[in-house]
């Protein structure tokens, strides 16, 4: 199964969805301060910060470091009405069709010279309008469907059972509810896996928040999108997109004195990777030594065959035997062979599922 999963950032205009995405992917997109009328979609590769890597390097000084990377696209601002074209809707939409996690950017920062496109600042609004628009998109596609399948000359096996899951999901959709939430057998998502729903996808909520409130640790109705976002399972990060545009522009020794200053001790974009690559079912194995340190980004419950595969398809046809250490094993005896010694190296055969974090050495015969 392909680990090439994609995060879409989504949001009205003018809520700063460039600017996180320039921050993640290191990117130099154009940011406007006006309505653009950007109508591409534009993809990059986002580094996912990694301290395990970061103690590796130090202990084996390797000539190349590699981390697990995720893809982030931004997608143009979506307005109220995309769903019946207005905007860029409809491009909009297919866009986001294409994204395994729905990252939304939502604008509490004030600033007079960035008009918001509802005239104020109001963040829980603006969740609720997107949240509409895509259960409208989705709903749109169903009633099509079921109209295609309802008005055919002859309904087979296959499309009556569709046409009940659809039911379904129409009705799940008419009382506001996500199909994400209808609790559906793998068969029922089977049959729908050609749709890719929009509702259907995990979203997380990036609450794009200015200097002032940084410093006060609130926004307006920032109680509202917490008790909102607690309610739909939902994650919530807040990034000062200005403060880190900032900081990414220093270089790496002010970077830490900057950060000590704010009392930042982990930056927001960081933690939007990182959390973007859990909800994507993502874990990372590594592998150490002189040469590279590296992170192999493998979906979790993935067995050490299949892991060995990411790597060459040589080392999973020839797979022997992986030798494992847990990362907090080796941070914790400081040495490999000090892990050695206290027998925390362990061999594991290829039904081994491999955990997060796993140091891992495939011995293979090919």
């Amino acid at each position: 199964m392909s680990t090439n999963l994609t995060s879409g950032i989504i949001g009205l205009p003018m809520v700063g969805k460039t600017t996180i995405f320039n921050l993640l992917t290191n990117s130099n997109q154009e940011t406007s301060n006006f309505l653009s009328g950007k109508t591409e979609t534009i993809t990059a590769s986002a580094k996912i910060p990694d301290k395990r890597i970061d103690f590796l390097v130090n202990m084996y000084k390797p000539r190349k470091t590699t981390f697990a990377q995720i893809q982030f696209s931004e997608v143009p601002g979506l307005v109220r009405g995309s769903s019946e074209g207005k905007g860029v809707g409809n491009q909009f939409l297919s866009a986001v069709r294409n994204a395994d996690l729905l990252v939304h950017v939502v604008r509490a920062f004030e600033n007079s010279d960035v008009p918001h496109v509802e005239d104020e600042i109001n963040p829980m609004r603006d969740i609720e309008t997107i949240a509409v628009e895509i259960l409208l998109a989705d709903m749109d596609l169903v009633e099509k469907r079921i109209e295609r399948i309802q008005s055919g000359k002859k309904i087979t096996k296959e499309n009556a059972f569709e046409l009940e899951v659809l039911k379904k999901c129409l009705q799940a959709l008419e009382d506001e509810s996500p199909i994400s939430q209808l609790g559906l057998t793998d068969e029922e998502k089977a049959t729908l896996k050609n749709y890719a729903f929009l509702t259907e996808k995990p979203m997380m909520l990036v609450i794009n928040i200015d200097e002032d409130q940084f410093r006060e640790g609130s926004y307006l109705g920032k109680a509202n999108v917490e008790k909102y976002a607690a309610e739909k399972g939902i994650a919530v990060i807040e990034i000062c997109g200005r403060i880190e545009m900032e900081i990414s522009q220093l270089p790496d020794e002010d970077r830490e004195l900057f950060m000590e200053d704010l009392g930042i001790k982990e930056l927001g974009i960081d933690r939007l990777a990182q959390a973007a690559y859990e909800y994507l079912g993502l874990i990372s194995f590594l592998t150490a030594g002189e040469d590279e340190v590296r992170a192999w980004t493998i979906r979790r419950s993935t067995d050490a065959k299949r892991a060995a595969g990411k790597i060459h398809s040589d080392i999973e046809r020839g797979f022997i035997r992986a030798e494992v250490i847990a990362f907090a094993d080796l941070s914790a005896t400081g040495s490999m062979a000090k892990a050695k010694e206290k027998g925390v190296l362990r061999l594991e055969g290829k039904e081994y599922t491999v955990q997060d974090g796993d140091i891992i050495n495939f011995r293979f015969n090919v």
